[in-house]
Protein backbone atom coordinates (compact mmCIF):
# COMPACT_ATOMS: atom_id res chain seq x y z
CA UNK A 1 0.00 0.00 0.00
CA UNK A 2 2.65 1.84 1.00
CA UNK A 3 4.64 1.45 -2.23
CA UNK A 4 1.36 2.27 -4.30
CA UNK A 5 0.93 5.60 -2.46
CA UNK A 6 4.60 6.28 -3.09
CA UNK A 7 4.68 5.34 -6.53
CA UNK A 8 1.29 7.68 -7.45
CA UNK A 9 2.75 10.54 -6.07
CA UNK A 10 6.12 10.18 -7.65
CA UNK A 11 4.56 10.19 -11.13
CA UNK A 12 1.90 12.89 -9.86
CA UNK A 13 5.55 14.91 -9.26
CA UNK A 14 7.86 14.31 -11.69
CA UNK A 15 6.27 13.29 -14.78
CA UNK A 16 5.07 15.64 -17.70
CA UNK A 17 2.53 14.98 -19.92
CA UNK A 18 1.76 15.93 -23.43
CA UNK A 19 -0.49 15.60 -26.42
CA UNK A 20 0.11 13.59 -29.25
CA UNK A 21 0.88 15.65 -32.15
CA UNK A 22 0.13 14.76 -35.71
CA UNK A 23 0.96 16.31 -38.75
CA UNK A 24 -1.43 16.70 -41.42
CA UNK A 25 -0.36 17.36 -45.11
CA UNK A 26 -3.54 18.22 -46.75
CA UNK A 27 -4.19 21.66 -48.51
CA UNK A 28 -7.71 22.38 -47.53
CA UNK A 29 -7.49 21.67 -44.19
CA UNK A 30 -3.98 23.52 -43.77
CA UNK A 31 -6.11 26.78 -45.80
CA UNK A 32 -9.22 26.66 -43.34
CA UNK A 33 -6.88 26.57 -40.55
CA UNK A 34 -4.93 29.47 -41.42
CA UNK A 35 -7.84 31.09 -42.65
CA UNK A 36 -9.42 30.94 -39.41
CA UNK A 37 -6.31 32.20 -37.41
CA UNK A 38 -6.10 34.93 -39.48
CA UNK A 39 -9.12 35.81 -38.53
CA UNK A 40 -8.50 35.33 -34.71
CA UNK A 41 -5.68 37.52 -35.18
CA UNK A 42 -7.24 40.33 -36.85
CA UNK A 43 -10.03 40.42 -34.29
CA UNK A 44 -7.78 40.60 -31.17
CA UNK A 45 -5.34 42.85 -33.46
CA UNK A 46 -8.06 45.11 -34.57
CA UNK A 47 -11.18 44.64 -32.59
CA UNK A 48 -9.90 43.81 -28.90
CA UNK A 49 -6.78 46.10 -28.97
CA UNK A 50 -6.96 48.82 -31.76
CA UNK A 51 -11.42 49.51 -31.48
CA UNK A 52 -12.32 48.39 -28.16
CA UNK A 53 -8.94 49.58 -26.40
CA UNK A 54 -8.54 45.81 -24.86
CA UNK A 55 -5.54 47.29 -23.53
CA UNK A 56 -6.80 50.13 -21.23
CA UNK A 57 -8.61 50.36 -17.99
CA UNK A 58 -11.86 52.92 -17.80
CA UNK A 59 -13.56 55.28 -15.81
CA UNK A 60 -16.19 58.18 -16.04
CA UNK A 61 -16.36 61.25 -14.70
CA UNK A 62 -17.96 62.75 -11.39
CA UNK A 63 -19.15 65.90 -12.88
CA UNK A 64 -20.89 69.35 -12.06
CA UNK A 65 -22.40 72.00 -14.50
CA UNK A 66 -22.93 75.57 -13.89
CA UNK A 67 -24.55 78.45 -16.42
CA UNK A 68 -25.50 81.16 -16.48
CA UNK A 69 -27.45 83.63 -19.23
CA UNK A 70 -26.67 87.41 -20.76
CA UNK A 71 -28.68 89.30 -22.34
CA UNK A 72 -32.12 92.05 -22.34
CA UNK A 73 -35.66 91.51 -23.77
CA UNK A 74 -37.73 94.48 -25.01
CA UNK A 75 -41.67 94.06 -25.65
CA UNK A 76 -44.33 96.89 -26.75
CA UNK A 77 -48.08 95.82 -25.92
CA UNK A 78 -51.41 97.81 -26.49
CA UNK A 79 -48.59 100.84 -25.73
CA UNK A 80 -47.29 99.49 -22.81
CA UNK A 81 -43.34 98.95 -23.04
CA UNK A 82 -40.84 96.58 -20.99
CA UNK A 83 -37.76 95.33 -20.76
CA UNK A 84 -37.20 91.59 -19.94
CA UNK A 85 -33.68 90.53 -17.97
CA UNK A 86 -32.14 87.48 -17.01
CA UNK A 87 -34.10 87.46 -13.73
CA UNK A 88 -37.74 87.73 -15.83
CA UNK A 89 -37.34 85.05 -18.69
CA UNK A 90 -34.99 82.17 -16.84
CA UNK A 91 -36.48 79.49 -14.97
CA UNK A 92 -35.12 78.79 -12.06
CA UNK A 93 -32.81 81.61 -12.12
CA UNK A 94 -29.90 79.31 -10.02
CA UNK A 95 -28.32 78.60 -12.89
CA UNK A 96 -28.98 74.85 -13.27
CA UNK A 97 -28.14 72.32 -16.09
CA UNK A 98 -31.91 72.40 -16.89
CA UNK A 99 -33.52 75.72 -17.02
CA UNK A 100 -36.05 77.30 -18.95
CA UNK A 101 -35.58 80.06 -21.34
CA UNK A 102 -39.09 82.36 -21.79
CA UNK A 103 -39.29 83.13 -25.58
CA UNK A 104 -43.52 83.50 -25.83
CA UNK A 105 -45.93 84.44 -23.04
CA UNK A 106 -49.73 84.50 -22.96
CA UNK A 107 -50.84 87.48 -19.68
CA UNK A 108 -53.50 87.98 -17.64
CA UNK A 109 -53.30 90.73 -15.57
CA UNK A 110 -55.31 91.78 -12.38
CA UNK A 111 -56.96 88.34 -11.44
CA UNK A 112 -58.72 88.34 -8.13
CA UNK A 113 -60.72 85.54 -6.41
CA UNK A 114 -64.09 85.33 -7.16
CA UNK A 115 -67.46 84.45 -9.41
CA UNK A 116 -67.18 84.99 -12.99
CA UNK A 117 -67.91 83.05 -16.58
CA UNK A 118 -65.96 80.13 -17.53
CA UNK A 119 -64.38 80.77 -21.16
CA UNK A 120 -66.44 79.28 -24.18
CA UNK A 121 -65.76 75.10 -24.71
CA UNK A 122 -65.08 74.81 -21.49
CA UNK A 123 -68.32 74.40 -19.48
CA UNK A 124 -71.07 75.14 -22.04
CA UNK A 125 -74.57 75.29 -20.45
CA UNK A 126 -78.34 76.07 -21.64
CA UNK A 127 -79.73 76.20 -18.11
CA UNK A 128 -78.60 75.82 -14.53
CA UNK A 129 -79.12 72.34 -14.31
CA UNK A 130 -76.10 71.86 -16.96
CA UNK A 131 -73.94 73.44 -14.21
CA UNK A 132 -73.16 70.89 -11.43
CA UNK A 133 -72.69 73.31 -8.63
CA UNK A 134 -69.46 72.33 -6.39
CA UNK A 135 -68.31 70.18 -9.38
CA UNK A 136 -64.70 70.35 -11.18
CA UNK A 137 -64.05 69.49 -14.85
CA UNK A 138 -60.05 68.37 -15.17
CA UNK A 139 -60.00 71.22 -17.93
CA UNK A 140 -61.65 74.03 -16.56
CA UNK A 141 -60.32 76.81 -14.24
CA UNK A 142 -62.38 76.81 -11.10
CA UNK A 143 -65.23 75.26 -9.32
CA UNK A 144 -68.93 75.62 -10.28
CA UNK A 145 -71.80 77.50 -8.72
CA UNK A 146 -74.99 75.88 -10.64
CA UNK A 147 -75.40 78.79 -12.43
CA UNK A 148 -75.69 79.11 -16.44
CA UNK A 149 -74.60 82.87 -17.13
CA UNK A 150 -75.70 84.67 -20.40
CA UNK A 151 -73.00 83.55 -22.33
CA UNK A 152 -74.31 80.33 -22.18
CA UNK A 153 -70.95 79.08 -19.60
CA UNK A 154 -71.36 78.00 -16.27
CA UNK A 155 -70.06 80.46 -13.66
CA UNK A 156 -67.11 79.51 -11.35
CA UNK A 157 -65.18 80.38 -8.63
CA UNK A 158 -61.65 80.96 -9.65
CA UNK A 159 -59.49 83.75 -10.08
CA UNK A 160 -61.09 85.91 -12.22
CA UNK A 161 -60.57 86.95 -15.24
CA UNK A 162 -60.24 83.72 -16.08
CA UNK A 163 -57.39 83.06 -18.47
CA UNK A 164 -57.86 83.01 -22.45
CA UNK A 165 -54.81 81.01 -24.01
CA UNK A 166 -56.90 80.32 -27.29
CA UNK A 167 -54.38 81.95 -29.11
CA UNK A 168 -50.72 82.06 -29.10
CA UNK A 169 -49.19 85.26 -30.07
CA UNK A 170 -47.42 84.93 -33.26
CA UNK A 171 -44.93 86.40 -33.74
CA UNK A 172 -43.41 85.19 -30.50
CA UNK A 173 -43.33 88.01 -27.92
CA UNK A 174 -39.52 87.86 -27.18
CA UNK A 175 -37.70 86.92 -30.56
CA UNK A 176 -35.31 89.04 -29.05
CA UNK A 177 -34.13 85.47 -26.97
CA UNK A 178 -31.98 84.95 -30.07
CA UNK A 179 -29.24 87.01 -29.41
CA UNK A 180 -29.06 86.15 -25.71
CA UNK A 181 -25.72 83.93 -24.57
CA UNK A 182 -25.26 81.47 -22.66
CA UNK A 183 -22.19 80.54 -20.74
CA UNK A 184 -21.54 76.91 -19.44
CA UNK A 185 -18.74 76.14 -16.49
CA UNK A 186 -18.59 72.37 -16.16
CA UNK A 187 -15.89 70.82 -14.00
CA UNK A 188 -15.47 66.60 -14.27
CA UNK A 189 -12.57 64.43 -11.89
CA UNK A 190 -11.82 60.90 -13.33
CA UNK A 191 -11.61 58.89 -9.30
CA UNK A 192 -9.59 56.36 -11.06
CA UNK A 193 -7.11 58.25 -12.95
CA UNK A 194 -6.91 61.12 -9.70
CA UNK A 195 -6.91 63.80 -12.78
CA UNK A 196 -9.34 66.65 -12.76
CA UNK A 197 -10.28 69.08 -15.89
CA UNK A 198 -12.71 71.94 -16.29
CA UNK A 199 -14.39 73.27 -19.65
CA UNK A 200 -12.27 76.17 -19.26
CA UNK A 201 -9.16 74.84 -21.00
CA UNK A 202 -5.24 75.96 -20.88
CA UNK A 203 -5.70 78.10 -23.98
CA UNK A 204 -8.99 80.11 -21.99
CA UNK A 205 -8.79 83.13 -19.99
CA UNK A 206 -10.13 86.08 -19.31
CA UNK A 207 -9.46 87.95 -22.06
CA UNK A 208 -10.42 84.75 -24.56
CA UNK A 209 -14.05 84.67 -22.99
CA UNK A 210 -14.88 88.33 -23.05
CA UNK A 211 -15.10 88.40 -26.26
CA UNK A 212 -15.24 84.57 -27.82
CA UNK A 213 -18.27 83.36 -29.12
CA UNK A 214 -18.84 79.42 -29.88
CA UNK A 215 -18.60 78.19 -33.16
CA UNK A 216 -17.85 74.59 -34.25
CA UNK A 217 -14.84 75.64 -36.64
CA UNK A 218 -13.61 78.58 -35.65
CA UNK A 219 -13.87 78.64 -31.88
CA UNK A 220 -14.79 74.76 -30.70
CA UNK A 221 -13.24 75.55 -27.03
CA UNK A 222 -15.37 78.66 -26.37
CA UNK A 223 -17.71 78.30 -23.64
CA UNK A 224 -20.16 80.76 -24.39
CA UNK A 225 -22.90 80.03 -26.81
CA UNK A 226 -25.65 82.29 -28.75
CA UNK A 227 -28.99 81.04 -28.24
CA UNK A 228 -29.81 81.26 -32.06
CA UNK A 229 -26.66 78.96 -32.97
CA UNK A 230 -27.71 76.33 -30.33
CA UNK A 231 -31.25 76.27 -31.99
CA UNK A 232 -29.73 75.76 -35.45
CA UNK A 233 -26.85 73.37 -34.84
CA UNK A 234 -29.70 70.78 -33.29
CA UNK A 235 -31.56 71.02 -36.62
CA UNK A 236 -34.46 73.55 -35.05
CA UNK A 237 -36.01 76.62 -36.61
CA UNK A 238 -35.76 79.80 -33.93
CA UNK A 239 -39.13 81.55 -34.69
CA UNK A 240 -41.22 77.75 -34.74
CA UNK A 241 -39.76 76.81 -31.55
CA UNK A 242 -39.71 80.25 -29.49
CA UNK A 243 -43.46 80.21 -30.82
CA UNK A 244 -44.67 77.02 -29.03
CA UNK A 245 -41.41 75.83 -26.97
CA UNK A 246 -39.84 72.71 -27.04
CA UNK A 247 -36.26 71.26 -25.74
CA UNK A 248 -32.99 70.74 -26.87
CA UNK A 249 -29.91 68.76 -25.38
CA UNK A 250 -26.32 70.40 -24.76
CA UNK A 251 -24.07 67.48 -24.86
CA UNK A 252 -20.43 67.94 -23.29
CA UNK A 253 -18.51 64.92 -24.69
CA UNK A 254 -15.23 64.13 -22.06
CA UNK A 255 -13.44 61.29 -24.14
CA UNK A 256 -10.04 61.09 -22.83
CA UNK A 257 -7.12 59.06 -23.21
CA UNK A 258 -4.75 59.79 -20.49
CA UNK A 259 -1.81 57.24 -22.02
CA UNK A 260 -0.81 60.91 -23.15
CA UNK A 261 -0.65 64.50 -21.19
CA UNK A 262 -3.78 65.63 -19.30
CA UNK A 263 -3.77 68.74 -21.89
CA UNK A 264 -5.16 66.97 -24.65
CA UNK A 265 -8.03 66.11 -22.68
CA UNK A 266 -10.93 68.65 -23.93
CA UNK A 267 -14.33 68.58 -24.11
CA UNK A 268 -16.36 68.79 -27.61
CA UNK A 269 -20.14 70.25 -27.82
CA UNK A 270 -22.98 68.70 -29.54
CA UNK A 271 -26.58 69.85 -29.75
CA UNK A 272 -29.81 67.72 -30.36
CA UNK A 273 -33.20 68.50 -30.84
CA UNK A 274 -35.66 66.95 -28.27
CA UNK A 275 -38.92 67.90 -28.88
CA UNK A 276 -40.99 71.22 -30.12
CA UNK A 277 -40.56 71.76 -33.44
CA UNK A 278 -43.69 71.83 -35.32
CA UNK A 279 -42.14 70.40 -38.76
CA UNK A 280 -41.19 66.80 -37.16
CA UNK A 281 -42.28 63.70 -38.32
CA UNK A 282 -44.25 62.61 -35.51
CA UNK A 283 -47.85 61.74 -37.13
CA UNK A 284 -49.41 62.23 -32.88
CA UNK A 285 -48.56 65.42 -31.79
CA UNK A 286 -51.09 65.48 -29.44
CA UNK A 287 -48.24 67.98 -26.75
CA UNK A 288 -46.22 69.93 -29.13
CA UNK A 289 -43.98 72.52 -27.31
CA UNK A 290 -43.30 73.17 -23.94
CA UNK A 291 -44.69 75.65 -21.33
CA UNK A 292 -45.72 76.05 -17.86
CA UNK A 293 -47.79 78.77 -15.88
CA UNK A 294 -46.50 80.83 -13.17
CA UNK A 295 -48.01 84.40 -10.87
CA UNK A 296 -46.93 87.01 -9.33
CA UNK A 297 -49.21 87.70 -6.19
CA UNK A 298 -49.51 91.21 -4.67
CA UNK A 299 -52.13 93.46 -2.69
CA UNK A 300 -54.03 96.53 -3.70
CA UNK A 301 -56.40 98.41 -1.84
CA UNK A 302 -56.11 95.51 0.66
CA UNK A 303 -57.30 93.02 -2.12
CA UNK A 304 -55.20 90.02 -2.67
CA UNK A 305 -54.56 90.00 -6.59
CA UNK A 306 -52.42 88.28 -8.83
CA UNK A 307 -50.92 89.07 -12.50
CA UNK A 308 -50.84 85.30 -14.39
CA UNK A 309 -47.98 84.21 -16.98
CA UNK A 310 -48.45 81.40 -19.13
CA UNK A 311 -44.88 81.04 -20.50
CA UNK A 312 -43.56 79.14 -23.65
CA UNK A 313 -39.94 78.41 -23.45
CA UNK A 314 -37.29 76.36 -24.81
CA UNK A 315 -35.80 73.85 -22.24
CA UNK A 316 -32.37 73.06 -22.19
CA UNK A 317 -30.66 70.02 -20.52
CA UNK A 318 -26.95 70.04 -20.32
CA UNK A 319 -25.46 66.36 -20.21
CA UNK A 320 -22.06 65.86 -19.46
CA UNK A 321 -20.70 62.45 -20.78
CA UNK A 322 -17.32 61.20 -19.65
CA UNK A 323 -15.21 57.98 -21.23
CA UNK A 324 -11.55 57.88 -20.06
CA UNK A 325 -8.71 55.15 -20.66
CA UNK A 326 -4.92 54.41 -19.97
CA UNK A 327 -2.43 51.25 -20.21
CA UNK A 328 -3.47 48.91 -17.74
CA UNK A 329 -1.53 45.58 -17.77
CA UNK A 330 -4.14 43.42 -15.97
CA UNK A 331 -6.58 44.31 -18.92
CA UNK A 332 -3.34 43.62 -21.42
CA UNK A 333 -2.37 40.25 -20.33
CA UNK A 334 -6.43 39.58 -19.79
CA UNK A 335 -7.32 40.48 -23.72
CA UNK A 336 -3.95 38.76 -24.52
CA UNK A 337 -4.72 35.37 -23.19
CA UNK A 338 -8.70 35.24 -24.14
CA UNK A 339 -6.90 35.92 -27.84
CA UNK A 340 -4.80 32.82 -27.15
CA UNK A 341 -7.88 30.77 -26.10
CA UNK A 342 -9.77 31.45 -29.21
CA UNK A 343 -6.91 30.11 -31.61
CA UNK A 344 -7.90 26.88 -30.11
CA UNK A 345 -11.10 27.35 -32.40
CA UNK A 346 -9.09 26.86 -35.80
CA UNK A 347 -7.63 23.28 -34.12
CA UNK A 348 -11.61 22.12 -33.54
CA UNK A 349 -12.62 23.29 -37.14
CA UNK A 350 -9.79 21.76 -38.50
CA UNK A 351 -10.75 18.01 -36.53
CA UNK A 352 -14.15 18.64 -37.36
CA UNK A 353 -12.83 18.60 -41.03
CA UNK A 354 -10.86 15.82 -41.02
CA UNK A 355 -12.62 13.51 -38.56
CA UNK A 356 -16.10 13.97 -40.81
CA UNK A 357 -15.93 15.59 -44.06
CA UNK A 358 -12.92 14.50 -45.40
CA UNK A 359 -13.09 11.66 -48.05
CA UNK A 360 -10.33 9.81 -45.89
CA UNK A 361 -11.36 10.64 -42.64
CA UNK A 362 -11.05 7.05 -41.44
CA UNK A 363 -7.42 6.75 -42.05
CA UNK A 364 -6.62 10.32 -40.35
CA UNK A 365 -9.00 9.02 -37.46
CA UNK A 366 -6.92 5.96 -37.36
CA UNK A 367 -3.15 8.04 -37.41
CA UNK A 368 -5.07 10.33 -34.45
CA UNK A 369 -6.35 8.48 -31.99
CA UNK A 370 -4.07 5.02 -30.55
CA UNK A 371 -6.51 1.99 -28.94
CA UNK A 372 -5.22 -0.47 -26.49
CA UNK A 373 -7.39 -2.92 -24.83
CA UNK A 374 -5.10 -2.94 -21.83
CA UNK A 375 -3.09 -1.26 -19.34
CA UNK A 376 0.55 -3.32 -20.87
CA UNK A 377 1.47 -1.47 -24.32
CA UNK A 378 4.70 -1.74 -26.53
CA UNK A 379 6.17 1.58 -26.91
CA UNK A 380 7.36 0.91 -30.64
CA UNK A 381 3.91 0.02 -31.63
CA UNK A 382 2.75 2.33 -34.46
CA UNK A 383 -0.20 5.02 -34.30
CA UNK A 384 -3.31 3.38 -34.63
CA UNK A 385 -2.57 0.37 -33.74
CA UNK A 386 -4.61 -2.26 -31.24
CA UNK A 387 -2.91 -4.47 -28.86
CA UNK A 388 -4.62 -7.23 -27.00
CA UNK A 389 -2.73 -8.81 -23.72
CA UNK A 390 -2.51 -12.55 -24.20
Amino acid sequence: MKSHISNALSDFFFEYETPRQVLVRNRRVGVVCRIIQLGVLAYIIGWVFIYEKGYQSADTAVSSVFTKMKGVGYTSINGSERVWDVADYVFPSQGDASFVVMTNYIITEGQEMGTCPELHGKHNCSTNADCEGGSFKRTGHGQMTGVCVENKTCEVLAWCPVEDDHKIPDPPMLMSAENYTLFIKNSVTFPLFGVSRSNLVEDIDAAYISKCLHHPDDAPLCPIFKLGDIVKLSGFDFETIARVGGAIGIVVDWTCNFDVDVTHCKPQYNFHGLYGNAAETDKAKASVGYNFRYAKHYMDNKVQKRTLLKVFGIRFDIIVQSLARKFDIIPTLTAIGSGVGIFGVATVVCDLVLLYLLPKRAFYKNMKFKYTDTHVQDPDSEAGSTETEK
